[in-house]
């Protein structure tokens, strides 16, 4: 991977990993044997928990790990997770309503004062604010009077999908056990990252940023890693960033980072840092566990220590519940969202009999070169008993979804095509 494009997510990563590893980029007091250490958690998939950390200023901890409903219609939950049920989404429009929205954190959402809220802006990279003690801050209040801006993004978790790496494969997998409903796509409003780049006084010398979020500190394998934090390279800050105070025409709810977080197009979820509390500007390159050592792929055919992880894989899903019962002798609309990491979807094809034979859906045409694909197919089935739907797509690059997806232990970006099993009666 070491050739990859250092502007992109994962060429990006690489580079930085092997900088850290050449003493040539800043871990943030994170040390090589804190490294042996979280590498040995790791792989032994350790559960993180909360410590006793975080802004005493901005934040307290909620009652429970998430603050929303999270009615089993919707949600299926996984402690202070909730995946969104792919069926939740028949007869909804391109967005995902922000009250079915997948909730992925690393320990529990925060309840922030917006009015005690503070942004701290720091670093070499700005003129006059190289550390903490002379940060620049923003307020709530000031952050919305800045020029703002809305665009429709999609946020994917790195392990959608995992639980059909045992499921179908047969392989183990560590990690919450995602079906397909680690994703959303929701219409963000805020501010451009470059504009409070700009306005905080940035240097040419900058070449990362790394935003901080206001949650407990997460503790695995006896380390106190601090707070949930990625850097970016300076171009993808300057580019197409957000730091966004509303979700689908309404202030953030705090479970989807309140009252601002980071939405990062094209990169997995764990760049769009929620609850933001602090960005460092940095004149020199940066390590976080979050891009060097989590979120890498572990396993036969990999590296001893991983391999970094690329853009999202494609994949496909059906708006239809898991083990649904479709009427025999009746016609029945299949529909579903097909999307990919790299580029728009060109074209899906749906298996009625599991994967015996395929047949071309069509497309919604208002979707193309969108966040996702929505598409439908007729079906009428004839035989009653069980059936196994199967879905499958291709996006513009060529980049298409393989029988098996390629395993990796921590189970990230399966890309198969999942059978979905129904009952015709």
């Amino acid at each position: 991977m070491s050739g990859s494009d250092p502007s992109a997510e994962c060429g990006y990563d690489d580079l930085r990993a092997r900088q850290w590893l050449a003493s040539e980029a800043r871990g943030d007091d994170f040390s090589r044997r804190d490294l042996f250490r979280l590498a040995a958690a790791v792989g032994a998939a350790v559960t993180g928990m909360a410590s006793a950390g975080g802004s005493a200023l901005a934040a307290v901890a909620s009652q429970g790990p998430i603050v929303k409903p999270l009615p089993p219609e919707l949600f299926v939950t996984f402690g202070g997770n909730a995946e969104m049920r792919w069926e939740a989404m028949a007869g909804q429009g391109r967005l995902v309503p922000t009250d079915r929205f997948f909730v992925r954190n690393h320990t529990a959402t925060p309840l922030i004062d917006a009015d005690l809220w503070r942004l701290r802006l720091f670093g070499t990279g700005l003129r006059g604010s190289p550390d903490r003690d002379t940060a620049i801050q923003l307020g709530y209040r000031q952050l919305r009077r800045l020029p703002a801006h809305t665009q429709t993004s999609m946020v994917e978790c790195a392990g959608n999908g995992r639980s059909f790496f045992t499921s179908q494969q047969g392989q183990s997998v560590s990690g919450t056990a995602w079906r397909l409903g680690a994703v959303g796509v929701a219409r963000w409003r805020g501010v451009r990252l470059s504009t409070v780049l700009r306005h905080a006084g940035l240097t040419p010398d900058a070449v990362d940023v790394l935003p901080s979020g206001l949650d407990a500190d997460f503790v695995t394998g006896g380390v106190n890693l601090g707070p949930v934090r990625r850097p970016l390279p300076i171009g993808k800050a300057l580019d197409d960033v957000l730091l966004a105070y509303e979700m689908n025409g309404e202030p953030l709810p705090s479970d989807h980072g309140f009252p601002v977080r980071l939405v990062v197009p094209g990169w997995i979820g764990i760049s769009s840092i929620k609850w933001l509390g602090a960005i460092e500007v940095s004149a020199e390159p940066l390590f976080s566990p979050w891009n060097t050592q989590f979120y890498r792929l572990f396993g036969p055919g990999y590296p001893v220590d991983g391999e970094l992880i690329g853009r999202q894989a494609v994949k496909s899903a059906f708006e239809v519940a898991w083990n649904a019962r479709i009427p025999a002798g009746a016609r029945t609309v299949l529909r579903g969202r097909s999307w990919s990491g790299t580029s728009p979807i060109r074209a899906v094809e749906v298996s009625t009999d599991g994967g015996h034979s395929w047949r071309r859906a069509r497309l919604h045409r208002s979707d193309a070169g969108r966040a996702w694909q929505r598409w439908e197919l007729p079906w009428l089935p004839s035989v009653p008993g069980p059936a196994v739907l199967r879905a499958r797509a291709v996006d513009a690059t060529g980049a298409s979804q393989p029988d098996e997806a390629r395993h990796n232990t921590l189970g990230y970006l399966f890309d198969g095509v999942v059978a979905h099993p129904v009952t015709v009666v």
